[in-house]
């Protein structure tokens, strides 16, 4: 398993590929990288010296936001919308749908497992309800 930039890539997997394992990057942005690194994409990720593991490096560095600092980027870009208390940043803030879908039905991804509103009927649900309760 060769190391990039502090994140394993799968070894047996071909490098353009193993690449996307890599927060920010797809599999166009890869085979950029490893066209600007001059490297065959088809060539397996374990059969990569050290000089061409340094290339690679080298054109994420210049070249690219990934990993922490992405993430930091995409976490204060979200904490912007929240604090101008914009309407997507209103749909963070809830932990809802952010972009425009339905949220009667669906949208359990972000709304989470559904919660039971109302009355519980018979007295085995009813007691069941009250310990949930407490």
């Amino acid at each position: 398993m060769p190391r990039l930039l502090g994140i394993d890539i799968p070894g047996r997997k071909r490098l353009e590929y193993a690449l996307t394992y890599i927060y920010g990057l797809g599999l166009t942005t890869s085979r950029e990288v490893l066209e600007k690194a001059g490297l065959d994409p088809a060539m397996k990720a374990d059969d990569l010296t050290d000089d061409q593991v340094t290339g690679i490096t080298k054109v994420l560095r210049e070249d690219y936001v990934i990993e922490g600092d992405l993430r930091r980027k995409v976490t204060q870009n979200i904490r912007r919308l929240i604090s101008i208390n914009s309407y997507r940043g209103s749909r963070h803030r809830r932990g809802l749908p952010v972009r425009g879908q339905r949220t009667k039905t669906n949208a359990r991804t972000r709304k989470g497992p559904v919660r039971t509103v109302g009355a519980v009927r018979g007295k085995e649900a009813r007691s069941a309800a009250k310990v949930a309760v407490r």
